[in-house]
């Protein structure tokens, strides 16, 4: 009999909530956080309920601000602006580097936040922190080649962030915006990740940084968050819908942008035989349950090869673990090495399930099914967040399964016989941001590999955003405006020679880096 599971002691939400009053009293009351502008920690906002998908039990919710006090924050950025532009950069890394060292310092404090706020197992969330502060560290040590000739932009840099990754892709950008030269405004996720960037916030601020953290609903910030003529730059991650109307937006204004939407990544298996190589990868794409920007939801398969691949595919999907990130046998165990918790929210876990519930009813063929009972949970807590992993045969093409990233642990495996049928498969979706071709020989996936319509396409191995140097960005819809990564990040925030042509991908061009 499996040992009943207790809440790891010194993990509890109320011991993280009081050790963030403790550590940053300027931004977190006793029953709310505060909000960020002017320089000053505002007690302004409505703030809403809000519950962890860990366990369905509340957290701090978002103090929501109304669309004429985000005006005002913007237009205090814009202030912040134009004082920090004139810092010198050695000044700037310095400021940068010490918030680099507190951020350090408290790593452990703000990954129990990502845990409790947005369900990421302990070892991902620490991940998330170390990416953003290693990332940064390399932009200080390499910034004054990337800014030789450059100049800041003429105002802030906004960005609208999914709720995913808040630390190694929202704080990490933050701090190279404001390391560049420009003050940085933020909109907390409405989803999560709230507490863990105020924290964050906080310890920048603290070190003289020019930051923005505000929150509110998208109809209500987007006006003053996208079209306020103070923004010199609107960056954001997310969905299509989304996205679509703030490039409408930027687009009309003339606006610069960084725009970094989903697709739906694909995984191709095209005369291939090296199996015992791919079973270990397949568990390594559930990490996060696949929420995130990379992940690889869809296999597309060669059907001869379709019996090898199950023969390897099904091991590899049965052993991944999920459940409560902080249950533990004993007070002293070490908190679980999880592949996955809940999805970010119970409604999402029911969307999810929906819509495999209605593939399979339209006709996919269900491979695998995992159950609830699998997971690692406490006696009696909230389960309804969590999704055990589903696999999906032939998806019908009325399914938003077939051509949408369905951002939870659902793959679905669609078999080809030509390559005519593979390429059309793996560009199901008008552009992706990542891909990855299995091929034995390099000739044919050299070959193939250009006609995938992601920005990055791996051979035999998944491809991600990337750390320092290497670029990032997307085909299609999955991306618009300016190309980030390495150098090109710095370049997305700051002014060149009059007749600089940013690579990315834009109404009127596309160039690539």
């Amino acid at each position: 009999m499996a040992p009943t599971l207790i809440l790891r002691p010194g993990t509890e939400w109320a011991t993280a909530w009081q050790r963030c009053q403790a550590l940053a009293p300027e931004a977190f009351r006793d029953d709310r956080v505060l909000n960020l502008w002017n320089g000053l920690w505002q007690a302004d906002g409505r703030p809403l309920p809000a519950t962890t998908p860990v366990d369905g039990t509340p957290i701090a919710g978002p103090p929501r601000l109304d669309a004429a006090t985000a005006h005002h924050a913007v237009r205090a950025s814009l202030d912040q602006h134009r004082a920090w532009r004139d810092v010198p950069l050695a000044e700037r890394k310095a400021m940068v580097g010490a918030t680099l060292d507190a951020l350090a310092e408290h790593r452990d404090l703000l990954a129990l936040l990502l845990v409790w706020e947005i369900g990421k197992p302990w070892r991902l969330a620490r991940a998330d922190v170390d990416r953003a502060i290693e990332g940064v560290r390399w932009y200080v040590a390499e910034i004054d080649r990337m800014t030789a000739g450059r100049v800041p932009l003429p105002g802030p840099v906004s960005n609208i962030a999914s709720w995913n990754y808040p630390m190694s892709v929202l704080v990490h950008a933050m701090l190279v915006q404001a390391l560049a030269g420009n003050a940085v405004i933020a909109k907390t996720p409405t989803d999560g990740g709230l507490a863990c960037l105020t924290l964050a916030c906080a310890l920048a601020a603290r070190e003289g940084l020019p930051v923005t953290l505000v929150s509110g609903g998208g109809a209500d910030l987007s006006e003053a968050l996208v079209r306020a003529p103070e923004v010199g730059c609107v960056s954001f991650v997310g969905g299509r819908d989304t996205g679509a109307r703030v490039a409408t937006a930027v687009a009309d204004l003339g606006k610069r942008h960084i725009l970094e939407q989903e697709g739906l990544n694909t995984w191709g298996v095209w005369n291939f035989t090296d199996w015992d190589a791919l079973a270990p990868q397949i568990r390594k794409t559930f990490d996060y349950a696949k929420q995130r920007c990379t992940a690889y939801p869809r296999f597309v398969v060669q059907r001869s090869a379709f019996a090898d691949f199950l023969a390897h595919y099904l091991p590899a999907v049965r052993s991944v673990t999920f459940g409560h990130p902080l249950a533990v046998a004993t007070a002293d165990e070490d908190l679980p090495a999880l592949d996955f918790g809940p999805l970010i929210n119970a409604a999402k876990a029911k969307e999810l399930n929906d819509q495999v519930a209605e593939a399979v009813d339209r006709g996919a063929i269900p491979l695998h099914r995992g159950e609830l009972s699998a997971g690692r949970f406490l006696p009696g807590q909230d389960t309804s967040a969590y999704v055990p992993p589903v696999t999906l045969l032939s998806p019908p093409s009325t399914s938003p399964l077939h051509h949408a990233e369905p951002f939870g642990p659902v793959d679905t495996i669609v078999l080809v016989d030509t390559e005519a049928e593979l390429l059309s498969a793996m560009n199901a979706s008008n552009g992706a941001l990542v891909a990855t071709l299995s091929c034995d020989d390099r000739a044919a996936y050299e070959r193939l590999a250009p006609q995938i319509r992601a920005f990055k396409v791996g051979h035999g191995k998944p491809r991600s955003r990337g750390d320092r140097e290497e670029l990032f960005g997307g085909f299609g819809a999955s991306w618009r405006g300016a190309f980030v990564g390495g150098e090109l990040l710095v370049r997305a925030v700051t002014q060149g020679p009059a007749d600089e042509r940013a690579p990315g991908n834009f109404p009127d061009y596309h160039l690539m880096p």
